[in-house]
């Protein structure tokens, strides 16, 4: 069933559509009893939904055709299939094998399933976690394109088990490490031993030992499984969508829409009505808005420039949070509490990453609209360019907004410091330096607070906003509702109090807001556990508890909370599997970075082969002392800081024969890489065996299928010439010509028309 609400007031109501009766619009399902009864195929999915989109109501040349342009132009309130009613289950425990979607009612049958009924009971309840997905019965409610949705996320959630597996154990591992790790009793047993520099201009000496807890803190992240844990995360990835390829292609087979090609694609409403001129398609033959690609190139240009601008904000608001920590590091260190300035670095690195948290969610919210405005100011002419362009402007954003920070801290924080005597200032501040514990440490505190407060934030968002909606729509609903009541009269509001009608239910119901929001929240997650997994091998555990949560949130808004979509075929999940291909690729340079320049697997293993294989000294060897001018403007009293500098500031050969290792590594670690990578590439088809065999057998029975149609003709109708000499009948038909018949009209070509018109 289909249902088209009108406004109250509108131009003129489209009499063509009244031939749609013929269609059978409000066929389908009838209600009984409260149940829901299939009678027929309903046409609420791309039948019907083609025939309202293509009717004409006007002018076609001026694009006065299908609902989705009354609806943009406010004639219609809204048009949207309905839902099935759920009645009560007669057995709520009835086992999922026994599913039965009849096409009747009748006494003594077995007890019969709505769809919708079906997904409520046993798959939007957070009791169905142990579970599998009934994909076919989302993809029979919901269509192809959601249906491939939750196949991937259910996909990526089971594949995230071995992942936060692996984590959780290499984190653990880091607890005995903890325990054994020689540097770390020299740290914690160090006393007075080694002096440090002062983190700030304003800041006082401190002793090595003070960080203690710190240090054995960062072992738990910083460790020898990091290395293997970032070749398992790379190679993890690309292994993930090798697989998701085949169960992809097993999926659209088994639903047939493996070769689904919308060649014959309408254009958007709002291109319909704000295209300067037409054209002849040369597909369909119709005469189509045109739009002139020139002109579409220069907006496109334009929106790239707003993209960069919006880039340099986003740079501009993380230099501000590198002021933000500075500043408050000086400003609590100097209030004089003891208790309160020995945290000052701790205080100003999590206060500072909360309000990049919040920082980051607003921009998300003002360069999405953003984006929305361009991307239609760059009159696409179809919904699916529309949306690959949008989800491709978003993306670059969303990329840089929710990474910078971390990129920052994992890559360049402490590296442009200088050292004592000789600091490098940013904007007369001094350049901000790594904490005591180091900035590893640092990254995965940012991490767990940007990856995980998203989360909440997003899963708190999901489970009460639509609730606040959809009450203040009943709300904003009912004074109209009533008004309606009083015109029908007594009789029927006798009728309305027993049961509201479904067009009139789901109409106080959410508008559907699509996929994007939760594509995107997925491959900025699948982006943090792949890019930045060496900084926090907890990454994978905190996303699978979080896909966990997120499938009911999801399938409890389609189910109960939206307006049922349009039904949309599908061959994949589109342009995001571009996009997770492309982290994929940087998260393998990432990791490689990460263990060469911010741990300290190197450090130590090169220490252990060229010093002392027990590490014993290894602190020692990692700090430089302070320069004598230096030690001399600040009373003769030397002190050390984390480099490997001479007495003089000038780096030692060590710095150099470490830096061409750890450079060795990057090189070999990402060529290793993509080179298993590649293998697994090249041994597993994108293709399983079975679904190919079932291809290669669907396309010989229609070839078979064709030769005996063209066979039977033949046979079934004898050639005119043999019918006529048996019959001794002369042959009264006229002859054939190839001309075409005389009702048939060649299309006259359009004039060329220039492109600035």
């Amino acid at each position: 069933m289909y249902s088209v609400l009108m406004s109250d007031v509108f131009g003129k109501f489209p009499e063509s559509f009244s031939e749609l009766q013929s269609a059978e619009i409000t066929s389908g399902y009838i209600l009984e009893d409260g149940g829901v009864v299939r009678t027929r195929p309903p046409l609420i999915g791309s039948q019907l939904y083609e025939i309202l989109a293509r009717t004409p109501y006007g002018s076609v040349k001026r694009g006065e055709v299908g609902i989705d342009r009354l609806l943009t132009e406010q004639v219609f309130t809204a048009a949207y299939p309905l839902h099935e009613v759920i009645s009560k289950l007669l057995n709520p425990n009835l086992d999922p094998d026994l599913w039965e979607i009849s096409s009747s009612r009748r006494p003594g049958a077995a007890e019969s399933l709505g769809l919708r009924q079906i997904l409520y009971a046993y798959w939007a309840k957070w009791s169905c976690y142990r579970r599998y997905q009934p994909l076919d019965h989302i993809r029979e409610y919901f269509g192809e394109k959601i249906a491939l949705y939750y196949a991937w996320l259910g996909f990526y959630t089971c594949w995230l088990l071995p992942a936060s597996f692996l984590g959780t154990l290499i984190f653990l591992i880091g607890f005995w490490l903890v325990a054994t790790d020689v540097p770390a009793k020299e740290v914690c047993d160090g006393g007075n031993s080694f002096m440090m520099c002062p983190l700030c201009n304003t800041c006082s000496h401190w002793n090595y030992s003070s960080i203690c807890l710190t240090y054995k803190a960062g072992l738990l992240f910083d460790n020898g499984g990091t290395v293997f844990l970032s070749a398992f995360m790379s190679l993890w990835a690309v292994t993930f969508l090798e697989y998701w390829k085949r169960t992809c292609s097993a999926l659209t087979h088994r639903w047939d829409c493996s070769e689904f090609q919308d060649i014959e694609e309408r254009p958007r409403p709002e291109f319909t009505a704000m295209a300067p001129m037409t054209i002849r398609n040369p597909v369909t033959g119709a005469e189509e808005p045109y739009f002139p690609e020139s002109k579409r190139l220069n907006r496109t240009l334009t929106g790239c420039m707003v993209i960069i601008l919006m880039v340099v904000v986003v740079l501009m608001f993380l230099i501000a949070i590198i002021l933000y920590r500075t500043i408050v590091r000086i400003i609590i260190y100097k209030s004089g509490n003891n208790f309160v300035s020995d945290s000052s670095g701790r205080i100003a690195s999590i206060t500072g990453s909360v309000l990049n948290l919040l920082v980051i969610l607003m921009l998300s919210k003002v360069y999405t609209s953003l984006a929305d405005i361009l991307t239609r100011w760059e009159m696409h002419r179809t919904q699916s360019k529309y949306e690959d362009m949008f989800i491709f402007k978003v993306f670059i954003f969303q990329f840089v907004n929710f990474y910078s920070s971390p990129v920052y801290i994992a890559f360049f924080k402490g590296r442009f410091v200088g050292y004592p005597g000789n600091y490098n200032t940013l904007f007369g501040v001094r350049n901000e330096d790594c904490g005591a514990g180091g900035c590893l440490i640092e990254l995965a505190q940012e991490l767990l607070v940007i990856m995980v407060g998203k989360q909440l934030i997003n899963n708190i968002q999901e489970f009460i906003i639509p609730k606040l909606k959809s009450w203040w729509q009943k709300r904003k609903i009912s004074p109209r509702l009533k008004e309606v009541k009083k015109e029908k009269g007594e009789e029927a509001q006798k009728e309305d109090k027993e049961e509201v009608s479904p067009w009139e239910a789901d109409y106080q119901l959410l508008v559907c807001e699509g996929l994007f929001s939760e594509y995107l929240e997925m491959v900025i997650q699948f982006g943090f556990i792949t890019i930045f997994v060496a900084a926090c091998p907890l990454a994978p555990l905190f996303a699978l508890i979080n896909n966990w949560v997120e499938i009911r949130l999801d399938a409890q808004k389609f189910v109960s909370e939206y307006r049922r979509p349009v039904v949309e075929r599908a061959q994949g999940i589109g342009i995001w599997f571009s996009i997770l291909q492309f982290i994929t690729h940087i998260a393998v340079f990432s990791n490689a970075f990460l263990i060469a320049f911010t741990s300290s697997f190197l450090p130590r293993l090169y220490y252990g082969y060229t010093r002392d294989s027990t590490l014993s000294g290894f602190t020692n060897f990692t700090l430089a002392t302070s320069p004598r001018n230096y030690s001399l403007q600040h009373q003769n009293t030397s002190c050390r800081y984390r480099s490997l500098r001479d007495e003089n500031g000038k780096y030692l050969p060590e710095y150099f024969h470490l830096l061409a290792i750890r450079l060795t590594f990057v090189i070999v670690f990402e060529h290793v890489v993509f080179f298993i990578g590649g293998v697994i590439d090249m041994m597993v088809p994108d293709i399983p065996e079975e679904v190919e065999m079932k291809m290669k057998r669907e396309h010989y029975m229609a070839k078979e299928a064709l030769a005996e149609n063209q066979t039977l003709g033949k046979t079934m109708i004898p050639a005119e010439n043999e019918v006529l000499r048996q019959r001794g009948v002369k042959s009264s038909a006229p002859p054939q010509s190839d001309s075409p018949p005389p009702y048939l009209k060649k299309i006259p070509e359009e004039p060329d028309t220039p492109d600035n018109c």
